[in-house]
């Protein structure tokens, strides 16, 4: 078994039920994910990811905006309490905050996100449901996920590392094609990490 010591350093932002988060866990606990996750920080108190992280034995954060505090200074304090644990990558994975340079400048190249939506389609939040009635209104016939780098402040259009296509089912509802999307979600997102910490051990 590898030292963990000279695995890839993961820190995991999140904001919510962390089920994406929880992918990378069982990926790097059962050893198809080379790389180890060292911190899951939150910007929300009651964010159940914590609950995951703990569980696994992960050091979590909780890290959230104050009355009054600016987007720039929130971001440079996330940067200072995310670079203490020194990630090789920082991973957002349902983290519900667009990031300023503030924090994505002390992480150049090195901050992958995922969204559940092709490139340049439904950007933002709600992507699923958006496209879901899209699809309704006889619009697409298919949506997906992708897998990109987050270089700035754009909202869900860097540089992509992945993506896969996901078809609509007639008759299907909602809440069957949401969780249709969050299978997809959870394999590309921990085979796009797969792949990226490998080509940087080359």
């Amino acid at each position: 078994m590898r030292n963990r010591d000279n695995l890839p350093r993961l820190v995991v932002l999140i904001s919510g039920s962390g089920t994406n988060l929880q992918a990378i866990l069982d990926a790097c606990a059962q050893g198809t994910l080379s790389a180890q996750v060292v911190a899951v920080v939150a910007n929300r108190a009651d964010a159940f990811g914590l609950q995951r992280a703990a569980a696994a034995g992960v050091p979590t954060l909780v890290l959230e905006k104050q009355p009054g505090q600016t987007r720039s200074h929130y971001d440079a304090a996330l940067a200072d309490a995310v670079a203490a644990y020194a990630p090789d990558w920082i991973v957002l994975a349902g983290w519900m905050r667009i990031l300023t340079l503030n924090f994505l400048g002390r992480f150049p190249g090195r901050v992958i996100n995922l969204h559940p939506a092709l490139p340049g389609a439904f950007p933002g939040t709600h992507a699923i449901e958006r496209a879901f009635a899209a699809y309704e209104r006889g619009e697409i016939d298919r949506t997906g996920v992708m897998v990109h780098l987050v270089p700035d402040e754009g909202v869900d259009d860097g540089p992509v590392l992945a993506t896969s296509a996901v078809a609509f089912e007639p008759g299907e509802s909602l809440e069957e094609f949401t969780a249709r999307m969050h299978q997809v979600e959870h394999w590309l997102l921990v085979d796009t990490l797969r792949g990226v910490v490998e080509r940087k051990r080359d």
